[in-house]
């Protein structure tokens, strides 16, 4: 009978510990990938309840840009709610697309934080233009859940896509 009641609570026991999920197992390449698209998919969405949701309420953001001379160039530092509320007024007044890929993502020993390093190509549809960035994150598992500390955007010159290169190199003779 006692082995029937030890089995039963290693059963419950085991249950338990699946139910909490990969957050008890710690950060993973593939969580930190799947985690970037949610915030791309939420931005994209300009869901900005959802887009702040996953960072910590003491996330910082930083904004700067690297000058024609090398140089890195501050643009500004917000907090969460900064950047929220910034995040809403860019909504509000713009039609955009913006693609996120992750170049790079680097765990801690303890798998309990890491860092995220990807690129962003920014379409704006009117007026018509493309942004690019370096984006660095560090992301924290708390309580559970998978959250980042804030953000650093580097603007950077944006690469000639090859399909930019072919339009120069044959322009349309209609």
């Amino acid at each position: 009978m006692r082995w029937i009641a030890r089995l039963a609570l290693i059963a419950a026991t085991s249950a338990q510990a699946l139910a909490c999920g990969a957050a008890e197992v710690g950060l993973t390449d593939a969580s930190a990938r799947a985690f970037v698209a949610r915030q791309d998919a939420a931005w994209n969405a300009r869901d900005a309840r959802a887009f702040a949701a996953t960072f910590t309420p003491d996330a910082v953001f930083i904004d700067q840009a690297i000058g024609s001379d090398g140089k890195l160039i501050a643009n500004g530092r917000s907090t969460l709610p900064q950047a929220t509320a910034q995040s809403r007024r860019f909504f509000a007044r713009t039609q955009f697309h913006e693609t996120v890929v992750v170049d790079r993502v680097a765990i801690a020993a303890d798998a309990r934080s890491g860092q995220v390093f990807a690129h962003t190509t920014t379409r704006l549809k009117a007026p018509t233009r493309t942004y690019c960035a370096r984006t660095e994150q560090t992301l924290v598992l708390a309580r559970g859940h998978l959250l980042s500390r804030g953000q650093t955007d580097t603007d950077i010159r944006c690469a000639r896509s090859a399909m930019d290169r072919r339009k120069v190199a044959a322009p349309n003779r209609a």
